[in-house]
Parts: structure tokens; sequence; C-alpha cells
């Protein structure tokens, strides 16, 4: 019986040292995947963050929060393929729920009040926060 075993575990040990050297290039090839992914969603959410600051448009808002959802997505993505760990991508479906319905409620404001004043400037929509 261990004539019949030993060529087995040799077998065993020689596609375990091979599973680890490839283990090791795809660790390396997937830190930078990572550290890429990482930096695009940062980006993401910067750009997001500067538009929703700088522009007065509403519709222009509106899309970067958006932008915004997206980048926190995709940092979420990659933090659970990381992690191998199924959770982010799980939460990332409950953050594209909230953006669509984000969405629906935003463009029926933008249409009300569009209808109401000719204009989307949040400017002209300040007095509503002082009712």
């Amino acid at each position: 019986m261990n004539a019949f075993l030993a060529p087995v575990s040799s077998a065993i040990a020689s596609v375990s040292t091979a599973l680890e050297g490839m283990g090791q290039a795809f660790s390396a090839a997937s830190e930078a995947q990572i550290a890429l992914s990482l930096a695009i969603s940062a980006l993401l959410f910067v750009i997001g963050l500067v538009g929703f600051m700088v522009r007065r448009n509403m519709i222009i808002m509106f899309l970067c929060t958006e932008l915004m959802f997206q980048g926190a997505a995709l940092a979420m993505i990659t933090v659970a393929r990381m992690h191998m760990d199924v959770s982010g991508q799980v939460f990332v479906i409950f953050i594209l729920t909230v953006a669509a319905a984000e969405a629906a409620l935003a463009l029926g404001l933008v249409v009300l009040l569009h209808r109401r004043r000719e204009t989307l400037s949040a400017e002209v929509w300040s007095d509503l926060g002082e009712a």
C-alpha cells in the first residue's frame, strides 16, 4: 500500500508547489489590479464630489451624486475581491437600488421644480431651506 501512496504523494507535492507559484504570480498581479481599481474608484468619487460642490445645476448635482455612488460601489467590489468575500458585492446591489430610487425621485423633483420656476439653478431654490 505504501508503494501506491508514494507516487501519489509526490504528485500532490509537485502540484502543490506549482499552485503556490501560480498563487504568488496571481497575488502580484491582483495587487496591482486592486490598487488600480481603488485609484479609479477614488478618482470617480472625487470627480463626483467636486462636481457636486462646484456646479449649481440640479441635474448635474444629481449626476455627480450618482458618480459618487459608483465610485463607492467600485471600492466595495474591489475590497470584497481582495478579501475573497461576497458581502461587498451584495452591498453594492443595495447601493445600486438606492441609486435607482434616488434617480427616480430626483427626476420627479427636477420636473416639478422646473415647472414652478422655469429654472434648475440651486441658488433660486435656496429659500426652501429657510422654510
